[in-house]
């Protein structure tokens, strides 16, 4: 059975029994491509398995992917990566403790680590993307947060990141493994680097654990994700990690994506996320042939991210004139734009792209980077910042203040502040530059 999900929600209706069970449409939506959807849309059934209770063809299809991967599990997930960060952070640290984290930190992170009492050291990013992105977590800058953290459950690192700038997993897990300590790994924008390399892939280079959002670069549904486990001692309990925080309804439809992507990777789909990657060096360089700012260093082909220092009329408004030429971009405000290939990127869609690039005037003089950002200190615990009873007051008047939610403007993708740290002078300039008017403060 090559799609155990897929092949066993087709015989499933094969049966054409009444269906007296949920979803409420019954798998009777009208429309041509609803109804197909829906055909494929059950629920737990005897014949269709649980996601979570870990037996049926669920199993059997991560089963699959872990051979696939070459993992000691693979996990499926219908909440995106959001929920694999969650599964991860509590593997590692269940009754909380220090966790060594990146400050280029996705939400969902930050709202985990609250509710499981984690308590975060940020690491910085340095400045090797250049002056307008941000940077790469080191080995060396881990190394002395380790020295200084003894008692550190575990290294989270988020690597690509939006821009797709990639850290060095390798030199970081190398580094963590004499202290003992597991590295886990943010993957969202990076679920395409196995396919493309082996090598590339967090798990490969030594990571304990990895969230890859498959729905971002390969053929997956949105929210399908894997959780891609490299040590065997988080295996067994992988599974109830998630289920702490996963729907009891997950999607079939998602669920049966992933089944069919991996498929779709052992049949051939491996020459196409090559493609894709060829067509994003392609495009990067044919961007700095025209003068845009990238990232500088080890980036994930499939991003091209275009810094707004140099743009004409700034990332906005070159954002609305690539929608215009034809072409929507995963992000444009005024700072840069990202544009994010995958594995369904046909040579087409480049040279639409290509043509609009070459009619988004740059200036030959950037405008100068102010890449410094604050260092906020810590006044409350996160998880009791986050959870308190708070208000929302404009950002002026909250200097002095504990701030009771993040604020992450992107670009830089970096956080100003977080939950618990004590909003100075530095935050509230950083801020506004970024046009952030107002903030959650704890009351």
């Amino acid at each position: 059975m090559a799609a155990p999900i897929y092949e066993c929600l087709k015989n499933h209706r094969k049966r054409n029994r009444v269906p007296f069970h949920m979803p409420g449409h019954k798998g009777r939506l009208a429309g041509g491509e609803l109804e197909r959807a829906a055909f494929l849309d059950v629920t737990e059934l005897p014949d269709t398995g649980s996601l979570f209770d870990d037996l049926g063809p669920t199993r059997e299809a991560e089963e699959l992917a872990a051979r696939y991967f070459g993992t000691a599990r693979t996990l499926f997930s219908a909440g995106g990566s959001t929920l694999c960060i969650q599964a991860m952070l509590r593997l590692c640290a269940p009754l909380g403790g220090t966790v060594i984290c990146s400050r280029v930190m996705h939400r969902s992170a930050v709202n985990a680590m609250a509710l499981l009492g984690i308590d975060p050291v940020y690491l910085y990013p340095d400045s090797s993307a250049g002056p307008y992105f941000a940077g790469r977590v080191t080995p060396e800058s881990v190394e002395r947060a380790l020295r200084e953290h003894p008692d550190a459950r575990a290294i989270y690192v988020t690597s690509p990141d939006y821009y797709g700038v990639m850290s060095d997993i390798r030199g970081i897990c190398t580094c963590a493994d004499r202290y003992g300590v597991p590295v886990i790994v943010d993957n969202a924008h990076g679920a395409h680097l196995y396919p493309l390399d082996p090598a590339l892939h967090p798990v490969r280079q030594g990571a304990a654990m990895s969230a890859d959002s498959a729905h971002k670069t390969l053929p997956v549904l949105t929210g399908g994700a894997f959780l891609q486990i490299g040590r065997a001692e988080y295996a067994s309990q992988a599974k109830a990690a998630m289920a702490l925080f996963g729907s009891t309804s997950p999607s079939y439809l998602i669920l049966q994506s992933l089944d069919r992507c991996r498929e779709w990777l052992c049949g051939g789909g491996e020459a196409a996320v090559h493609a894709a990657a060829e067509r994003g060096r392609t495009l990067r360089r044919a961007a700095e042939g025209l003068g845009f700012l990238q990232p500088e260093g080890l980036c994930d082909p499939f991003h091209i991210a275009l810094s707004g220092a140099n743009l004409s009329h700034g990332g906005a408004q070159s954002g609305e004139l690539l929608r215009a030429l034809g072409v929507e971009p995963e992000y444009a405000a005024e700072d840069g734009i990202i544009l994010l290939l995958s594995a369904a990127t046909e040579d087409c869609d480049c040279e639409i792209l290509l043509r609009a690039l070459e009619k988004i005037p740059v200036t030959a003089h950037n405008r100068r980077a102010d890449s410094t950002l604050p260092h906020p200190q810590k006044a409350m615990d996160l998880r009791t910042a986050l959870l308190s009873p708070g208000e929302v007051v404009p950002v002026a008047q909250g200097e002095g203040r504990i701030a009771a939610q993040v604020e992450c403007p992107c670009p830089p993708a970096i956080p100003v502040v977080m939950p618990g740290e004590r909003i100075d002078r530095e935050c509230v300039h950083a801020l506004k530059k970024f046009g952030v008017a107002k903030i959650k403060v704890v009351k």
